[in-house]
């Protein structure tokens, strides 16, 4: 019989823990507690150039754009700390530690997280009935991949070098080359570059 790889709790433990640890973050998916880890240079940049876009785009509007220390509650037994979440509904702009309904998750990849972010989380995501776009940005190459939900189904757009990246549910548009501002990265991966 296989260990499971992360150690497992119940959510009321998760939250106990998560909230009185001063030097570490949990993310917790169905019993399973995951401890978060720190990016690299290039992973940090982007996070903040997205955000930095994002607040731009919408400071006129009714959008809160959060980073990634606001937890995100997706069920009673999921909870996570996506890169940046954005949300217009009201309960999430009160004081709280976590917001509930997001319209648009993004997740910066990095090899130790691109797994869990394309699989698991990426399904839990799509269960989150207010979420409107998924969005994976890579931090080894020039890639931004978009989900849009659409009435049917989820609808891929995909971003490359040189593109005008589209945010249908927020009605912008910016280019790739201000996430991805004085780095060095190609089109493709590099099977040795670092995230």
């Amino acid at each position: 019989m296989a260990l499971p790889q992360y150690p497992t709790i119940d959510p009321e433990d998760y939250l106990t823990l998560d909230r009185n640890s001063k030097n570490a973050r949990y993310e917790y998916l169905d019993g399973e507690l995951r401890m978060l880890a720190g990016g690299s240079t290039y992973h940090s940049a982007i996070i903040a150039n997205l955000t930095g876009i994002f607040n731009r785009a919408l400071e006129d509007s009714s959008y809160w754009v959060f980073n990634s220390d606001i937890r995100l509650q997706l069920s009673e037994s999921r909870y996570v700390y996506p890169d940046i979440t954005i949300s217009c509904h009201q309960s999430d702009q009160e004081l709280d530690d976590m917001i509930r309904y997001p319209c648009i998750v993004i997740e910066v990849l990095s090899p130790g997280t691109e797994a869990i972010d394309r699989g698991k989380k990426f399904i839990y995501y799509q269960e989150c009935s207010s979420i409107q776009e998924y969005i994976m940005v890579d931090s080894q190459s020039i890639r931004v991949e978009v989900y849009h939900r659409e009435h049917d189904g989820w609808k891929l757009h995909t971003f490359g070098p040189g593109s005008i990246v589209t945010i249908e549910t927020l009605n912008i548009q910016f280019p790739i080359d201000a996430i991805y501002r004085h780095m060095k990265l190609s089109e493709t991966r590099n099977k040795n570059s670092r995230g």
